[in-house]
């Protein structure tokens, strides 16, 4: 039995009359005839009955050909499915960022876009830190991802990266804080003797690094109070007065109360966020997404 077969059925069974299939599929009647018989014969029963004038559904005909319509509209749905995933409309994509991503605002404009406009595709999102995301590239368990490069961040060899904007980094004080009510930028040095709560080392973001360069070349090391591994978790530690800490400027849209955000008056204190993929992934939905996402490079805010 194949899907000709069926097909052949079919159009017998909702003319009523073979010639009238023939013209309708553009074939001959007599092998339309012969497949029709030939999947009597594999099914062992009659689907049809008919006779030199009229052809009419046996009982076993209608209760089949409600099942060959089923089959061939599965087989037109899967067709279809394939056609748009060769064409990057359809298909699944696994896309990675980091905590803070979500609040610039072009992230959910991409998101947004690709999704309004990819309709059949599915985007799975995933929140990974800069250093899973980077393993999980590697073992092709996310298609791409949202990350912060460290300082000397220099990509693996096939992994392609697009450069999409940067953020300041800005001190976040306790409301309550002396340092609050200052309206101008704030040096380093005015930092020195606060308690830092930062991320770990470990996250592979390097807002530690930067942190702790940016304090060195202030004359002093930071003494560390505190690490978090969400943004959001070290803003609320910082409103329960544990101490202060540096982030990028996204982080002002939490809402979080009971903490201020203070500009630093340092040129470098900037931390770059970068879209990552694998060089050798040809797949066009990973295509149709980084297209999406470029012209938005340079628009988080």
């Amino acid at each position: 039995m194949d899907f000709r077969q069926l097909r052949y059925f079919v159009a017998v069974a909702e003319e009523l009359s073979f010639s009238a299939a023939a013209r309708r599929l553009h074939v001959s009647q007599p092998p339309l005839s012969l497949q029709v018989k030939a999947l009597e014969t594999e099914l062992g029963a009659v689907l049809l009955d008919r006779d030199k004038r009229n052809v009419a559904l046996t009982t076993a005909g209608a209760l089949f050909l409600e099942q060959a319509r089923r089959a061939l509209g599965n087989l037109d749905r899967a067709a279809e499915v394939v056609r748009l995933a060769s064409q990057g409309e359809a298909g699944e994509i696994r896309i990675a960022f980091t905590a803070s991503v979500p609040m610039a605002e072009a992230f959910p404009r991409v998101v947004q876009t690709f999704r309004s406009s990819h309709p059949a595709a599915r985007a799975d999102l995933i929140h990974m830190s800069t250093g899973q995301q980077l393993q999980a590239l590697a073992d092709k368990s996310i298609d791409v991802g949202f990350l912060r490069p460290s300082l000397l961040f220099c990509p693996p060899p096939n992994i392609q990266t697009l450069d999409l904007w940067t953020d300041r980094l800005v001190v976040v004080l306790p409301a309550w804080h002396a340092l609050a009510d200052t309206q101008s930028p704030l040096p380093m040095a005015a930092l020195a003797d606060e308690p830092f709560i930062l991320f770990p080392r470990g996250l592979g973001c390097g807002l530690f690094e930067h942190v702790m360069v940016l304090a060195s070349r202030a004359g002093f090391a930071p003494r560390l109070m505190q690490e978090a591994r969400e943004g959001a978790t070290i803003v609320g530690l910082v409103a329960a007065g544990m101490g202060i800490s540096v982030l990028p400027d996204t982080y002002a849209r939490t809402g979080i109360p009971g903490v201020v955000y203070r500009s630093l008056d340092t040129p470098d204190a900037t931390s770059r966020l970068l879209l990552a993929y694998r060089r050798d992934d040809a797949a066009p939905l990973l295509q149709r997404f980084v297209d999406v996402v470029r012209p938005n490079a340079g628009t988080a805010v």
